[in-house]
């Protein structure tokens, strides 16, 4: 054989020993983690149901940093008082039990997907309705183990949490929803639950809700003590503002129209009794359906709320306006009683009247009958003469704004269902916007307060 053949023999077989080198150390370090496992989780060398110990390997209490991810906020109800979020929620601790060679670091960590194998922190959420996990496709949580024996917990969950509120300002208000997560069995003594430091609290950017508005979030500790001992507690707290257009458009700005439409009968004819009688009960049914329909999405509380007032206001104005022309039928029924009694008298009075006349007409051819010149105190020809001859003599006087203005309203000689309809016209609009100029200050102001606490 020569020298080049050898050669090129040694080079092959080289070749083939580093390839099934390369093979088994790659072999071998998918087993090394398989060994790593087996050597911290193995039977009879890990016990999930002991806790870690304290910072540092001391007998004090272990501490879990938590932080979570709020994913979504799907609904506010504010019948049932709660909200639905879903969140992945994170914790991390550290067991020295769990620690390992990283082998020069080709072992960044260990993953697990069961949860029962390692020591787990018993938090619970002390405000939850309902809640549950996900496992489409699989199961949304997982365990990592560092080489240091830092083990963090990630899980994925939706939950429907209470969250008492308070309606005083509604539709103008801000609720505080509250998520607290506490230790279950483990007091202080044992474990304690920390916020994670830099930001444990993170909302996805693109977070849209239909009737509010996520102004602000503040992280805090809840600890409760009872008769078995004080527990951990941590809480966040989500500031949200309700979108007041939707109210503003569906609710304020209709009553408004409403309102206004019930004052169309102070300008219509006495008369038209069907044309004004129909406008007011319709426009009061329609108040009270709308007032109606508003209090079926609220909770039956025992206070008054912002929305009761301005309901119940305008329906009031609704209900006044119907009275009105209740008032102006019976003051024009009895300004037409007097009018006929007047008309009666002076009916009376002409017939005594004509038949002087004629008494006077009989007697011309015995009594001469001469008109006096001089006027009687009771005589009412002379009285009309002389009125119409004051009249004819009065000087004639320039014309005043503020006179011609002011004649416009009604005033003794008009009739009092007229006048009543005329103040009825200035009164009810007036009023109005000073209840619209309290309502909104009011509020408002209040609600500026609030925000500053």
């Amino acid at each position: 054989m020569g020298t080049g053949n050898f050669f090129w023999v040694i080079f092959y077989f080289a070749s083939l020993c580093s390839a099934s080198l390369a093979n088994n150390a790659k072999i071998n370090f998918r087993e090394k983690e398989k060994k790593v496992l087996d050597q911290i989780l193995g039977a009879g060398k890990y016990d999930a149901r002991i806790r870690p110990s304290g910072i540092n390997g001391t007998d004090g209490a272990a501490v879990v940093s938590v932080n979570i991810f709020v994913r979504s906020i799907s609904k506010i109800d504010d019948v049932t008082m709660e909200y639905s979020v879903q969140l992945t929620f994170r914790e991390q601790w550290t067991d020295e039990r769990l620690k390992f060679d990283d082998i020069q670091g080709r072992l960044k960590y260990l993953t697990l997907t069961e949860a029962n194998r390692v020591w787990m922190p018993d938090l619970f959420f002390s405000n939850e309705k309902e809640g549950h996990f996900h496992n489409i496709i699989m199961p949304n949580v997982y365990i990592r183990i560092f080489p240091n024996g830092s083990v963090l917990y990630s899980i994925r969950i939706s939950l429907t949490l209470a969250c008492p509120m308070n309606l005083k300002l509604y539709p103008l208000d801000r609720q505080i929803c509250s998520l607290r997560m506490a230790s279950y069995g483990w007091t202080t003594n044992d474990l304690v639950f920390l916020w994670k430091e830099g930001d444990p609290v993170q909302v996805v950017k693109n977070l849209h809700l239909p009737r509010f508005t996520l102004e602000k979030f503040l992280t805090d500790y809840c600890n409760s003590k009872t008769n078995t001992g004080e527990y951990s507690c941590l809480k966040v707290d989500l500031l949200f503002k309700r979108e007041f257009s939707y109210y503003l458009i569906q609710i304020y700005i209709p009553c408004c129209m409403l309102v206004i439409v019930s004052w169309v009968s102070f300008w219509l004819d006495q008369g038209a009794v069907p044309a004004r009688v129909s406008l007011g009960v319709t426009t009061l049914l329609t108040m009270a359906t709308q007032t109606s329909g508003i209090n079926a999405s609220l909770p039956p509380v025992s206070y008054t709320k912002a929305i009761d007032v301005w309901t119940g206001v305008c329906l009031t104005f609704v209900f006044g306006a119907l009275l009105e022309f209740a008032l102006v039928n019976y003051a024009s029924r009895s300004d037409m009683h007097k009018e006929n009694m007047k008309k009666k008298r002076r009916d009376l009075e002409q017939a005594s009247i004509d038949a002087a006349s004629d008494l006077l007409d009989t007697d011309s051819n015995a009594t001469f009958a001469m008109k006096p010149l001089v006027r009687h105190p009771g005589d009412p020809l002379a009285l009309e003469k002389l009125r119409q001859c004051e009249v004819h003599m009065q000087a004639p006087k320039r014309p005043n704004c503020c006179k011609t203005w002011l004649s416009k309203f009604p005033t003794r000689q008009c009739s009092r269902s007229k006048r009543i309809d005329v103040i009825s016209r200035i009164t009810f609009p007036l009023v109005f916007a000073l209840f619209n100029l309290v309502y909104w200050s009011t509020y408002l102001f209040r609600e500026e307060e609030d925000e500053t606490f």
